[in-house]
C-alpha cells in the first residue's frame, strides 16, 4: 500500500503515521512551514522520523515552505502581534486559530504528490488524513462533507485521479482513541509510546525552548486524552504534570458546567 499522508509534528498525525506503518504501508509524509509560531512542530516530526529509522522503519519525510503565501493569512497562529487565545477547546475564542483555506492547501499538495507517485510508480496511493470529530466545532476543514467536495473536485480537474483515494480514519474518534491507536501501533511496530509521543508538538503557544504550554485549547484537549487513557503525558510542560492536569480538569468542569 502506498500512503501520502500529512505530518505536522503533533499527536494525531504522529499517531496516524504509526497506524500506517503497522498496516505494512509505504509511506510519504509531508509537512508545512506555514509561518506557524508552533514551528517546534516540525523539528519534532523529523525526530521521529530519525527514531522511526533507528528502528528500521523508513519513511520518506518531505518539508514544504508555505511561509511566503500563508503567514500573512489572519490567524493568531501566524500573526505574532497577537495572542493564542487560552481555555476549552471548543469554546467560541478558540475560532482565531483557525488558519484560512489551510486543508484545502495542504491537501491540494498532497493530492498533487500522489498523483505524481501513482505516475511514476504505476500504483494507487492512498491520500491520509488524521483530523478527527474533535476538530469538527472548531475547524469548517475538518469535517467529513468539506473532504467530501475537496475531493470530487480535485477528482474532477486530473487525469489518473481514479487511483488516488481518501482515508480519514480517524474522522469519526478523537483525542482519547487516537491515543488508544496509536498504543496498539506502537505494540505492533515495537516502539516506545513515550518516546514518540516526548517527539510531538500539540501546544499552539510553546515558549522559547519549545516546552507545551498547558494552556491553549489544543493543549488542554491533549492533556484531558492522556488523562483518559491513564498515562503522564511525556511532552514537556512549562508546569509539572499535576500543575497541567488540575488546570485541565478545572476548564473542563466550567466548560461543562455553562453548558
Amino acid at each position: 500500500m502506498r500512503v501520502v499522508m500529512a505530518l505536522s509534528g503533533g499527536m494525531d498525525s504522529t499517531a496516524l503515521l504509526l497506524r500506517m506503518l503497522a498496516r505494512g504501508g509505504s509511506v510519504t509524509c509531508i509537512s508545512y512551514n506555514y509561518g506557524q509560531r508552533h514551528i517546534v512542530e516540525l523539528e519534532r516530526a523529523q525526530k521521529n522520523i530519525e527514531y522511526l529509522a533507528s528502528n528500521g522503519y523508513s519513511v520518506d519525510h518531505i518539508v514544504v515552505d508555505l511561509s511566503s503565501a500563508m503567514s500573512s493569512f489572519a490567524s493568531t497562529l501566524t500573526d505574532f502581534s497577537t495572542k493564542v487565545p487560552e481555555g476549552h477547546y471548543e469554546e467560541e475564542q478558540m475560532k482565531q486559530t483557525v488558519v484560512p483555506n489551510r486543508n484545502a492547501i495542504f491537501t491540494s499538495i498532497l493530492y498533487g504528490h500522489a498523483l505524481s507517485i501513482s505516475t511514476i510508480k504505476n500504483c494507487d496511493v492512498s491520500l491520509t488524513l488524521g483530523v478527527h470529530s474533535g476538530d469538527h466545532t472548531i475547524y469548517p476543514d475538518c469535517r467529513p462533507e468539506f473532504y467530501d467536495q475537496l475531493m470530487q473536485a480535485l477528482d474532477t480537474g486530473n487525469w489518473g485521479s481514479e487511483r488516488i483515494s481518501i482515508n480519514l480514519p480517524y474522522i469519526d474518534s478523537d483525542k482519547e482513541g487516537i491515543l488508544r491507536d496509536a498504543l496498539e501501533s506502537c505494540d505492533m511496530l515495537g516502539l516506545d509510546f513515550d518516546i514518540v509521543f516526548a517527539n510531538t508538538n500539540t501546544s499552539y503557544n510553546p515558549d522559547s525552548e519549545g516546552r507545551s504550554s498547558g494552556k491553549s485549547g489544543s493543549d488542554v484537549e491533549r492533556i484531558l486524552a492522556f488523562h483518559a487513557i491513564g498515562r503522564v503525558d511525556p511532552v514537556e510542560y512549562v508546569d509539572n504534570w499535576t500543575t497541567v492536569l488540575e488546570r485541565a480538569l478545572r476548564i473542563e468542569r466550567d466548560y461543562e458546567a455553562i453548558q
